[in-house]
């Protein structure tokens, strides 16, 4: 099982349909649960934020938190990574926060963290852009032709 945490309603149906097209290949699907986005000052929708994000693991998930101080990894490393965390018979679990970043509790729980490099998207924007990368790594482990490891 692959399921991926929010912060934010998605409301833009772009966004929401680029998510969908890739987590609705995926072998397991990725399932997509939205959490509330915090109120008030900056550290405190950080740690409501972050509460409703440890309350929607499952237990014994293996957490992957989205952080930009997190691991970048090429597609090929990535795909032996998702394959690992595959193969722990866990539930896998994304999170990702809300435009104020995971609080301290969320990355302290987290297994391990992962970046999509050094840049910062907007945070509903990651979604799909997870979501494709976990089908690249998904076809790469299974050897399927979309991902192309040559350059021109």
């Amino acid at each position: 099982m692959m399921r991926l945490i929010a912060v934010g309603r998605m409301k833009d149906r772009v966004e929401r349909d680029l998510f969908q097209r890739y987590a609705e290949r995926l072998t397991p699907k990725l399932d997509m649960v939205e959490v509330a986005e915090g109120r008030g000052a900056a550290a405190e929708i950080k740690r409501r934020e972050g509460q409703a994000l440890l309350s929607a693991l499952p237990d014994r998930a293996f957490v992957i938190a989205m952080d930009e101080g997190g691991r970048a990894h090429a597609s090929l490393d990535f795909a032996r990574h998702v394959e690992r965390w595959l193969g722990l018979s866990r539930p896998v679990c994304f999170l990702i926060g809300g435009a104020e970043g995971l609080d301290g509790p969320v990355l302290a729980r987290a297994d391990d963290t992962l970046s999509l490099g050094p840049m910062t998207w907007p945070h509903m924007l990651v979604r799909g852009l997870l979501a494709e990368q976990l089908y690249r790594a998904r076809a790469i482990a299974s050897g399927h032709p979309y991902h192309r490891a040559g350059r021109p």
